[in-house]
This record gives structure tokens, sequence and C-alpha cells, in this order.
């Protein structure tokens, strides 16, 4: 690390996330991309051209080797996380992970005991604890003004091939639960307190594609509240993710940085923090947390509880697939 900078090499920069990434970093005073990396030669190097990166890299080895490499940000495919935050925290690299941290309990559980043998400082990209619309609420649960009932939220996507945010073509298949659900499991804990019950029901298996298309997970906090999750990748209408917040004082709506109320009024959150960009106020976090050698908000101890829930929820399902029909 420069007295001014802290040097981040971006990994899968030519993905969806990658792109945001790099976006979000360009407005961090504090961060410079100094590496970018990805398995794919010519979008790789056309990325670091449209950034003005100056080293571009195939090998995530050699990432690890430079000396101009101080922290890593992961937007690799889901399987790879976990191995890849290990190999970083044993090369002496600060991690940012992209959600999900891993794609079974086993592997967020060995991450995890990596990051606490360290001295670095691991996160993972759980977007929404950091939205202005969600640490809106945040800010006046912590205040005492509010009080989560209940959360209700719809995750719709529409989808049939391997294609990213983007559109783009991918080597992966992405997970209801393991990536989609992990944001509410998180953020309904970040809000209304650890959870204690939880429980999930499947619909059919696409035959292609390998995952369940629909998922319902009910969950309860040990506040008393309640998070109704509804995921699919059968919803041919407006796609993403939609929050109401349900609680004892108001009613709250979150669409991405958009809040209202319960009357559908508008919610000024531009004053909530220095940008609308959730990410880029994740990376901020990162690098603050680096520089000040601190924990930040979103380590890999502040979300494992989210991935024990969908360890458990993953059992839970396999239980109900392989009973009779």
């Amino acid at each position: 690390m420069t007295a001014d900078k802290v040097r981040i090499a971006v990994v899968g920069a030519a993905g969806a996330f990658g792109r945001k990434h790099l976006d979000g970093l360009a407005h961090v005073e504090d961060a410079e991309v100094t590496v970018v990396s990805g398995t794919r030669p010519e979008p790789t190097q056309a990325v670091a051209e449209k950034y003005g990166v100056p080293t571009v890299l195939l090998s995530y080895e050699e990432v690890l080797e430079r000396d101009d490499v101080d922290a890593v940000i992961l937007a690799t495919p889901t399987g790879l996380h976990a191995a890849q935050t290990r190999a970083a925290l044993a090369a002496g690299k600060h991690v940012q992970v992209e959600i999900p941290l891993a794609d079974s309990l086993a592997d967020a559980e060995a991450a995890l005991a990596a990051a606490e043998a360290s001295d670095l400082v691991a996160m993972v990209g759980h977007t929404r604890r950091f939205n202005p619309s969600h640490q809106w609420i945040h800010q006046r649960i912590a205040a005492g003004d509010l009080g989560i009932q209940q959360l209700d939220v719809q995750t719709y996507f529409f989808r049939r091939t391997n294609t990213n945010a983007q559109g783009e073509p991918r080597s992966w298949t992405d997970h209801l639960l393991w990536h989609h659900a992990a944001h509410t499991v998180d953020l309904f804990a970040y809000q209304a307190g650890r959870i204690v019950q939880a429980n999930a029901i499947q619909g059919p298996i696409h035959p292609e594609l390998g995952i369940a298309m629909d998922m319902s997970i009910h969950l309860k906090a040990v506040s008393g509240a309640i998070c109704t999750l509804s995921l699919s990748f059968n919803n041919d209408g407006p796609f993403g993710t939609f929050f109401r917040y349900i609680g004892d004082t108001g009613t709250y709506i979150a669409r991405y940085d958009d809040l209202v109320d319960g009357r559908e009024e508008p919610i000024d959150v531009s004053h909530v923090a220095v940008s609308m960009n959730g990410i880029e106020l994740q990376d901020r976090e990162f690098i603050a947390a680096i520089r000040e050698g601190r924990e930040p908000n979103s380590s890999l101890r502040q979300v494992i509880d989210c991935y024990r829930v969908l360890g458990g929820l993953e059992q839970q399902l396999a239980a109900h697939q392989e009973q009779p029909a």
C-alpha cells in the first residue's frame, strides 16, 4: 500500500460485476486499480483500456504474486469464490469477494477460518447493507424509531440460459438459494436480528440448468419479525428485487436505491451516503477498513450466519426432494 492509495486487482473484470466495481472504484480517491484479470484475453484487455488499468493478467496465481497489489476484488464465478478467497488471504492480500461467499456451508466455513487466522480485511459484497434505501431503514431501526414486524420480498427474473446481469453468456449456473436468497437472508438479519427459524420449498428442477426455477423461503428473527421471500426465474415481467418493510411505525418499499412509503410517496435518501451507488459504497467501506485497520461492515464473520441458514435450507430442500411422490 502506498502512502495515499490502496492498490487493487479486480479479478473477473470483464464480467458484469467486475465492471460495476471498476465504475465504483473510479470514484474512490484512496483506491488505485493496478491490475485487471480474467480468463478471456480480448474482453479483459478491452476493459483495461477503457478504465486505464496498466496491467492485464490471465492467471489468478500471477495476480497474487504481484507486489503492486494490496487487495483483490473477486467478481468471478460463484464456485470459485471460497477457494480464491482463501488463496488471497494466504498470499497476504486483503479480499472482497462478490456475493455469495460460497455455494456450500463447508466452503463458507473454511473461508471464515482462513479470514480469522489472518490479520487482513476480508468482506463479502452483500450490497443490500450499503444501498442508501436500506441504510435509511437501518438508521431508523438503530435510532429506535422503527421496529420491523415483517419483510416481504420478491426476487424475480426470467432465465432460460446461463447469462449475466447484462444478458451476456457465462460459463456457470446461477442459483436462487445460494446467490439470490443470500441477499435477503443477510439483510433480514441485519435489520431484524439473528434468524432463529427458517423453512423453504422449491418448484421443479430445470432439466437443462439443473436448478430450481421457483422457491419460497420463510424466516423468523429473534426479535419476532418474520420474512417471506419469493424467488423465481420464470417471471416474465419487471426484473429485480423488491422489498416491503412493514414496521410498527410505518411501511416502506425499497426498489434498489429508490424508497417510498406505504402510500408510494417518495423518500429522499440522497443524503444517507456520499453516493447512491451501492457497489461504490461497499468498495469505499473495503478501502476504508484496509486503511483504518478495522473490521468492515459485511465481513466474513458478520455474514457467516447467512450461509449457515442457507446450508440448513439446502438440507431441508434435499430431504423434501428425496421423498416419494
